[in-house]
């Protein structure tokens, strides 16, 4: 697996980087490359995520890194961030998944969860031995979460759950849900068992993109739960929004990943391939003004991502800075994977070279999480002050 931007590294990032967090990315880095680079063009082909490999992702301490609880690895923000990127410079389903595990599942029990739900998942969460899934969109509700129409209604000692989320990573094979309601208290958060009566998953086919990850449909019929099951401390959609915040923060390192990938693809082919008289097509200006592009927003996404994490280890990077990183990072992978195709030609769309998987795979990570233009509109009311999400009052909408 190309390292490039360590050997090529015009800002000597490595210094900014401590002894650990070098350790750190190092050794992500030869786990994906011995465990995931051999197999995963064959994955992703066959529709197929390697669950075999998560225990191993738990014992290697990549699942809940950043948390001390438990045993966890306590690392800081940084080193968690180079986890992320590392794994999505595998491939973004294996990053989705560690994603999710750690910032949309353990964080809400860690968060909010009482010490019982804690000591029941968060070890086992951590070790890779249960799988977790996080349920706020619904196939009417994505970017306006707020809109929600599953319910939860008490009956008696009971809950009574009803309702269906969509595009939910790790859907069909997660052990528990954390699954967002609306009730009359307010939206609050449940976590709801494999096997609970009322609670069943389907896969969404036909993907193009993220093939190496799960991606279902949750479906809650007359779903009855116990009061022990819901996360004592949710009492709003801003519960379900922090933890956006903090998935957010690890796909604007992983999109990096991705794009350290397609770069260093097409460095290289670009210096193999000979064309026009016996030169490498590296030699031609518009194949280096490409590559120019491509490394020049790399490096300055890592700049951007690395002061994120060093602002988040003080508890000072507001939601709005993880949303500019996310918007900025993932427009740079995605640009960088079509460039990287352009330069690979007709390779570039083969599963001999990675190219074409990392494209398709940005076209989930530029929308799920927050779209780009959501993250524009966040950024928007942070330097105006004003909403711009709907039309104003009495204009109606256009369509």
């Amino acid at each position: 697996m190309t390292t490039i931007l360590d050997e090529k590294d015009l800002y000597l990032l490595d210094e900014l980087l401590t002894d650990e967090e070098r350790m750190v990315r190092d050794t992500v880095r030869r786990w994906v490359a011995g465990r995931v680079m051999p197999h995963i063009e064959d994955w992703a082909l066959e529709g197929t995520f390697p669950a075999h490999l998560v225990p191993e992702m738990g014992e290697l301490g990549f699942l809940g890194a950043s948390y001390t609880e438990y045993g966890l690895p306590g690392l800081n923000s940084v080193a968690y961030g180079l986890i992320n990127q590392e794994l999505e410079r595998g491939d973004s389903g294996l990053r989705s998944f560690a994603s999710v595990q750690s910032a949309l599942v353990m964080y809400p029990i860690l968060q909010w969860g009482s010490e019982a739900q804690k000591e029941r998942w968060i070890p086992a969460l951590g070790r890779g031995e249960a799988i977790g899934c996080f349920g706020l969109t619904e196939p009417d509700f994505g970017s306006n979460p707020a809109g929600m129409r599953t319910r939860a209604v008490r009956d008696g000692a009971e809950w009574v759950l009803d309702g269906e989320k969509a595009w939910i990573t790790n859907g069909s094979i997660a052990d528990v849900a954390v699954v967002w309601a609306r009730t009359e208290e307010g939206i609050r958060g449940f976590l709801v068992e494999r096997g609970t009566p009322g609670f069943s998953t389907v896969d969404h086919h036909g993907k193009y993109s993220l093939r190496a990850s799960v991606t279902s449909q949750l479906v809650f019929e007359d779903c009855r739960l116990p009061e022990e099951v819901v996360l004592p401390g949710t009492t709003g959609l801003k519960n379900a929004l922090a933890c956006l915040t903090q998935a957010r923060y690890g796909i604007a390192w992983g999109a990096l990943g991705s794009a350290m990938a397609t770069f260093g693809a097409a460095l290289d082919y670009a210096g193999a391939r000979v064309q026009f008289g016996g030169r490498p097509i590296a030699a031609h200006q518009l194949v280096q003004e490409k590559l120019a592009w491509m490394y020049s927003e790399i490096v300055r996404g890592q700049l951007l991502v690395v002061r994120l994490g060093r602002l988040k280890d003080e508890g000072r990077a507001s939601p709005q800075a993880v949303s500019m990183a996310k918007r900025n990072n993932v427009h740079v992978a995605r640009e960088c994977a079509r460039l990287a195709r352009e330069i690979h030609g007709a390779n570039g769309i083969v599963a001999e070279y990675p190219i074409m998987r990392h494209l398709m795979n940005l076209e989930t990570v530029y929308t799920y999480e927050g779209t780009h233009d959501i993250h524009t509109l966040i950024l928007g009311q942070y330097l105006t002050g004003i909403p711009a999400y709907d039309p104003p009052p009495g204009r109606g909408k256009r369509w």
